[in-house]
């Protein structure tokens, strides 16, 4: 289960009588781009030892912005990042997420879309983003990545929107980094923005192979794991670029550093919300590259619209993801951690503040829904 560490207002307690056993965390405390010392790290291992757990993966050791663009102080970051790996090394943490997603980490434009039982689930509209874009932060040149009926359907939403609702979406759509309760503002976003005028998606692909080839070594060395998230959503967002959203893009990042230190964090949720990654095949390709799991589920209402669901309910054949996964874990004698991603809201946690996505009910909903899917496979299996 992923924890937030100290100030989550899900507590490691809670984790530790749903049956987890590992936990999925970061030094959110710790400036993007600093180094991860021992004594921190450590810190925080005796926290979750203390529980009865263990920290098994680390979500995520962020990149710093001036990696991804190779700009400013990126060479002292990279060494930085670089130290921070060595450290996690020496303190026996082995599985390292982390992504290259510019700027802003998953997007979603309702985080209470209300489900039929009246729990409340993550959702992406392609008409509200649009509108938040063209019409709200006003971002420049905006206006000439959209089509014209694309606009004018954005504006048809947007027209039909109070006041506090086009609040509500601009903060949504800004929501801060995993671990912070502060939201990205306007002038923020649009300064940031301009810092990635000229960085493309070959640009970009660029930086992170550089930085790949930096900081794999490292990896391979200690017999670590770098694991990849995909870009979430995987299409272009406020005009930025995307590297990690298609199986040609993962090909492409894999075939540039060959290591298989050089790994995925194989999200269902994200590679899912594009219709023409096929999830299975990806494992096929790439099972000696995934070193961690996000199971989580999606539904495309049309085109424009995905939202999240149940996790053995959706898009995703869930059932046939598990029992490839298994099936690969019972050939390499390879143990993959998993964490569910992602939960509905449940009144219950109603009034508990927590990131969105990430209440303390649905998730574990989600988790003992896959153990029990595992269980039943693997019986079926034999394995």
């Amino acid at each position: 289960m992923r924890w937030f560490g100290p100030n989550d207002n899900v507590k490691l307690i809670d984790i530790k009588q749903a049956g987890a056993t590992g936990i999925v965390t970061a030094l959110h405390q710790i400036p993007v781009g600093e180094v991860w010392s021992v004594e921190a790290i450590q810190q925080r291992q005796e926290i979750i030892r203390n529980a009865g757990l263990e920290w098994t993966v680390v979500e995520s050791l962020p990149v710093h912005e001036e990696i991804k663009r190779a700009s400013g102080n990126y060479l002292q970051y990279i060494q930085n990042y670089k130290i921070s790996l060595q450290n996690l090394a020496d303190c026996g943490i082995k599985i390292i997420t982390y992504n290259f997603m510019p700027i802003l980490d998953w997007v979603r434009t309702n985080h209470n879309f209300i489900n039929e039982d009246g729990s409340k689930a993550l959702l992406y509209n392609q008409d509200a983003f649009t509108f938040f874009d063209v019409f709200l932060l006003k971002r420049p040149n905006a206006e000439n990545d959209y089509s014209e009926a694309a606009k004018e359907k954005a504006l048809q939403f947007g027209n039909q929107l109070s006041v506090d609702e086009k609040a509500l979406l601009f903060k949504n759509v800004l929501l801060g980094l995993p671990g912070s309760k502060i939201n990205f503002t306007a002038e923020q976003i649009l300064s940031l923005l301009d810092d990635y005028t000229e960085i493309d998606n070959q640009k970009l692909r660029e930086n992170l192979i550089y930085f790949l080839t930096e900081v794999t070594p490292i990896a391979e060395l200690n017999d670590q794991k770098l694991a990849i998230h995909p870009d979430d959503p995987p299409f272009s967002v406020l005009g930025l670029p995307r590297i990690v959203s298609t199986e040609e893009d993962l090909k492409a990042i894999f075939c540039a550093v060959p290591s298989t230190a050089n790994g995925l964090c194989y999200c269902t949720g994200s590679l899912s919300a594009d219709p023409k990654n096929d999830l299975e095949k990806i494992i096929d390709d790439y099972q000696d590259r995934i070193h961690f799991l996000h199971l989580r589920n999606t539904i495309r209402e049309s085109e424009t619209i995905f939202r999240e669901s149940e996790h053995l309910n959706g898009d995703v054949k869930m059932e046939k993801i598990v029992e490839k996964i298994l099936l690969v874990m019972n050939k390499t004698k390879i143990s993959l951690p998993m964490r569910p991603d992602h939960g509905f809201l449940h009144e219950v946690d109603e009034t508990t503040a927590t990131y969105p996505g990430y209440s303390l009910t649905g998730r574990l909903k989600g988790l003992a829904e896959l153990r029990g899917l595992e269980m039943g496979i693997g019986y079926k299996l034999g394995l």
